[in-house]
């Protein structure tokens, strides 16, 4: 009788310690610091950038969006990243430069980053922040839309 209650106790807590994970995975970062302010000429160049991954992302363009994205991230970037990230941005708002500096990332690499608000957003700091971190070549190695409640 001992050995079917144990059989019957293992099949039953079985299914329960073999779930499977499934979805994108969000972890949450710490506060993102930014040092040694960029040049206004870098801040315009990486801008311009940005704004073509934003019409791109809001045209659903997939080829223009992996045209302006890093070789680092292409392989981890699919159509369910970009439908989180097109959510995380107003395309109806207009941005504009917040911040800027340089990020040193897990890589111990340090690359330009740019924070960018919603111009119609009066607080400061402000509530939604959109930070942007690019290569050296202006490709794009993140986009992290940030919002407070």
């Amino acid at each position: 009788m001992r050995k079917i209650l144990l059989i019957c106790a293992a099949l039953a807590f079985l299914p329960a310690l073999s779930q499977q994970k499934e979805g994108i995975k969000i972890v949450e970062s710490k506060k993102i610091e930014l040092t040694s302010e960029l040049s206004p000429e870098q801040i315009s160049r990486y801008n311009g950038l940005f704004l073509k991954f934003v019409a791109a992302l809001k045209a659903e363009d997939r080829d223009a969006v992996k045209g302006l994205i890093s070789d680092k991230v292409k392989t981890v970037v699919n159509d369910d990243v970009l439908r989180v990230l097109s959510g995380g941005i107003s395309f109806t708002r207009k941005t504009e430069v917040y911040r800027s500096g340089l990020q040193k990332l897990l890589d111990n690499e340090t690359y330009p980053a740019i924070q960018y608000k919603y111009a119609d957003d009066p607080q400061d700091p402000p509530r939604d922040v959109i930070t942007v971190i690019f290569e050296n070549n202006g490709k794009i190695m993140g986009v992290k839309p940030d919002y407070r409640e």
